[in-house]
C-alpha cells in the first residue's frame, strides 16, 4: 500500500518550477540573439559613465582623468551658485512641461478624430500629411518658423488684417513668447508621429463594444468617453511615465537655432549650458557635473512616476 501511494505521488505530483539556469538553457537561442544589443547598450550607454568622475575633478585634458586634481563637490557648488544654470533648469522644465502637455493632448485628440473617420482614403491621407514633418530636419523647421513668425511674416500680417493688433509682435525677440513657440513647433512636428501609437492602441479595442454601445443608444461622444479613452488608458500611462523621465530633456536644436542674445534668459537649456561651458569655455568638470545632475534627476523622476502608477494600480514600466 505504501509503495502504491509513493508511486502515485511520483507519477501525478506537479512538475517543479524550473530554476533560473534551466530557463537560461531552454532559451539559449533568444539569449544569443540578444547579445549584440546587450553589448551595444553596455558599450555606448553604460561605458561612457566612467567619465562622470570628471565632475569631481578640475579636469585638464593634458593630465587626463588620473592626473587631474580631485575637487569633490566644488563643481556642483559652483553650478548652483550661478543664475544662468538655475535659469537653464527653469527653462528646461518649463519647455518640457509645455511639450508634454500639449503634445500628449494633441496626439490623443488627433488619434480619436482619425479613429472616428470612416473614409479610409481620407484617413490615410491626413495621417500621412501629419507625420511627414517628423522626418524634416530641425534646421528646415526652424527656418520655416522664423519666416512665419517674423515681424513681416504671415502671422503678424493676419493678426493686423483682422484688427487684433496695430503693431507687429516681435515673437522671435521677446522671451515671454519663446517657450510657447518651441511648444508649437514641437507639436506641429511630432503630433502625427505620436498619434501612430494611440491609433494602434485603438485598433486593439473590441469592435463589439462599440456595436453594443450603439444598440444601447450611446452617441459618438459617449462611445469615445466610455470605450475609446478607457481602451487607451494603459498606453497613455506607459507613455506618460516614459515622457516624465525625459522632462530634463527639453531639446537642444530648436533652442539653439531659434534662440538669440535677446531671449537667452528664456532659451538656454541644460544641454546648451553644457555645450557652452564644456566646449566653448573648456570647463569640462563643470559641464560634466551639469550633465550628471540632469541624468540623476531624470532617473529619479522616472522611478517616482513608475512608483505612483504602481500604487494607483496602473500599468507600469518596471
Amino acid at each position: 500500500m505504501g509503495n502504491t501511494t509513493e508511486n502515485y505521488r511520483a507519477n501525478f505530483s506537479p512538475n517543479p518550477k524550473p530554476g533560473f539556469f534551466q530557463m537560461l538553457g531552454k532559451q539559449w537561442q533568444l539569449l544569443l540573439m540578444s547579445v549584440p544589443m546587450l553589448l551595444y547598450v553596455l558599450l555606448f550607454n553604460y561605458g561612457p559613465m566612467w567619465g562622470w568622475i570628471t565632475a569631481f575633478q578640475d579636469y585638464k585634458p593634458k593630465l587626463g582623468v588620473t592626473g587631474s586634481k580631485f575637487v569633490g563637490l566644488k563643481n556642483f557648488k559652483w553650478l548652483f551658485g550661478r543664475d544662468d544654470f538655475i535659469n537653464s533648469i527653469r527653462n528646461t522644465l518649463g519647455m518640457s512641461v509645455i511639450n508634454l502637455v500639449f503634445g500628449t493632448i494633441a496626439a490623443i485628440v488627433l488619434a480619436i478624430l482619425l479613429n472616428e473617420v470612416m473614409n479610409t482614403m481620407f484617413k490615410r491621407t491626413v495621417q500621412t500629411v501629419t507625420y511627414l514633418p517628423h522626418f524634416l530636419s530641425m534646421v528646415i523647421v526652424v527656418g520655416m518658423a522664423q519666416n512665419i513668425f517674423a515681424s513681416n511674416g504671415p502671422i503678424n500680417v493676419l493678426l493686423q488684417n483682422l484688427g487684433l493688433i496695430r503693431q507687429p509682435i516681435f515673437f522671435l525677440g521677446e522671451g515671454k513668447y519663446f517657450w510657447w513657440l518651441v511648444g508649437f513647433i514641437n507639436v506641429w512636428k511630432e503630433v502625427g508621429w505620436n498619434t501612430i501609437i494611440y491609433i494602434a492602441a485603438m485598433t486593439s479595442i473590441d469592435p463589439s463594444l462599440y456595436e453594443a454601445a450603439s444598440i444601447d443608444g450611446a452617441g459618438r461622444f459617449d462611445r469615445i468617453r466610455y470605450i475609446t479613452l478607457p481602451g487607451i488608458k494603459s498606453t497613455f500611462i506607459i507613455l506618460l511615465i516614459m515622457n516624465i523621465g525625459h522632462l530634463m530633456e527639453a531639446g537642444f536644436e530648436i533652442q539653439y537655432l531659434l534662440g538669440s542674445s535677446l531671449v537667452m534668459d528664456w532659451s538656454q537649456t541644460i544641454d546648451i549650458f553644457v555645450l557652452k561651458y564644456g566646449i566653448s569655455k573648456q570647463q569640462y568638470g563643470v559641464a560634466t557635473a551639469a550633465g550628471m545632475f540632469k541624468s540623476v534627476v531624470a532617473i529619479i523622476l522616472l522611478f517616482a512616476a513608475n512608483t505612483i502608477a504602481k500604487k494607483m494600480d496602473e500599468s507600469t514600466l518596471i
